[in-house]
């Protein structure tokens, strides 16, 4: 294992020597898959651009996320900057390293826009998104080549299974009741979130060898937090919240659908961004973090409230402003 490490090391090492000058345009590239970039583009997308992809970006982004997550916690894997003190840290990451969240990101996220365009210049384009992402985070010093190609397979699998049975599912779930569609809503998200305090608790026994720690301090790059659960009470609040207000709308009003001229669609997006930006600062600086169930109880809350905002609160005052066709 040490031999094979030692060489992806050598991957990792031979790119960071082409030069300093590449880590501004491959952080930039990195940033294209980060949850962060596709929460503030996925409400563009779903508002104004095509509701479907946002509807189906919205569902990746919480599987995607949430299984790499888990699988993060099982497999204890370093980074290479932890492994080796001569790699480089470009960036701040405090999980393990095994599947690479950025290219799963990458071939799940684009991957299922390009499944919904079918467009043969769009998809070619997001294959070279895709292959740019997964040797950023090589050249980053942020993941070995068996995280970035882990990630890539588990992205394009994801793809494939959601196409392969949203609707039958979707079938499914439009037959139940609105209330039943939002305690199923509930009950998924309470899985996502158990799952990842499961894999946690598989871990207990782990100890994580000093030696990563040091190494991290050494390169620069941040504190090992590999079993921090935020990231999962997140998935798990938008998932619920997303669902439950497009639950909501599809009952009362029918498939979304993002119409109107481009003035409108962009009157859309505008007011509906503020919405999350305010809430999403106002609600951090309201609910505390501490003790930490109460912390953990409040992140769900208010992620579920971002959900409700981008499927039903935001369109319906896209409504009443005329803002919607």
């Amino acid at each position: 294992m040490d031999s094979l490490l030692n060489f992806e090391v050598s991957i990792t090492l031979f790119l960071q020597n082409l030069g300093a000058w590449l880590a501004t345009p491959f952080q930039a590239i990195s940033f294209l898959a980060t949850e962060e970039f596709f929460i503030m583009i996925l409400p563009l997308i779903y508002w104004s651009i095509d509701s479907l992809m946002g509807v189906r970006l919205a569902f990746m982004l919480v599987i995607s996320g949430s299984f790499n997550n888990y699988f993060k916690m099982l497999f204890h894997s370093p980074r290479p900057f932890w492994y080796d003190a001569r790699v480089k840290s470009y960036s701040m990451e405090t999980g393990f390293g095994l599947p690479s969240g950025h290219s799963q990101n990458a071939a799940s996220l684009f991957g299922i826009m390009a499944a919904t365009l079918r467009k043969k210049g769009f998809t070619i384009a997001v294959l070279v998104v895709v292959f740019l992402v997964g040797l950023s985070r090589l050249y980053l010093g942020m993941h070995f080549l068996r995280d970035v190609l882990t990630g890539w397979l588990l992205g394009g699998l994801f793809v494939w299974l959601y196409m392969r049975f949203e609707k039958p599912i979707a079938g499914w779930l439009g037959s139940k009741s609105l209330s039943m569609q939002i305690f199923l809503s509930f009950v998924l998200a309470l899985v996502l979130i158990l799952l990842g305090f499961g894999s946690k608790a598989l871990s207990a026994s782990w100890q994580m060898p000093a030696e990563w720690i040091n190494n991290a301090a050494l390169t620069g790059g941040a504190v090992p937090d590999p079993f921090n659960m935020e990231g999962t009470i997140t998935l798990g609040g938008v998932a619920f919240g997303f669902m439950t207000g497009y639950a909501i709308w599809l009952k009362k009003y029918g498939q979304p659908k993002a119409l109107g001229s481009a003035v409108k669609r962009f009157l859309r997006y505008l007011v509906g961004i503020i919405g999350v930006v305010a809430l999403y600062l106002g609600l951090k600086m309201i609910f505390p973090e501490e003790p930490l169930a109460l912390g953990f109880a409040l992140r769900f809350v208010r992620y579920t409230i971002i959900g409700l905002w981008v499927t039903y609160f935001a369109p319906l005052i896209f409504k009443k402003l005329k803002l919607e066709k």
